[in-house]
């Protein structure tokens, strides 16, 4: 349920938020596997989780740039 909220949040930004929303996913991203390398990280499930972020708000970005054409 609480991806559902997410995702509907995410289909209520605009193109550019989304693309923010992207940007500072992966760098989140690059911080944990940065972390991940160096033994610093002690929650690894949450590489997962921004991976799965990443991959939603790409999705929407994809649906609406469909549903413009």
């Amino acid at each position: 349920m609480k991806t559902n909220k997410y995702v509907e949040d995410l289909k209520n930004k605009s193109a550019a938020e989304l693309n923010e929303e992207l940007v500072a996913a992966k760098k989140e991203l690059f911080n944990l596997r940065f972390q991940n390398a160096t033994n610093q990280l002690d929650n690894t499930s949450r590489i997962k989780e921004v991976r799965k972020n990443i991959a939603r708000i790409q999705t929407v970005i994809s649906e609406k740039a469909k549903a413009s054409k």
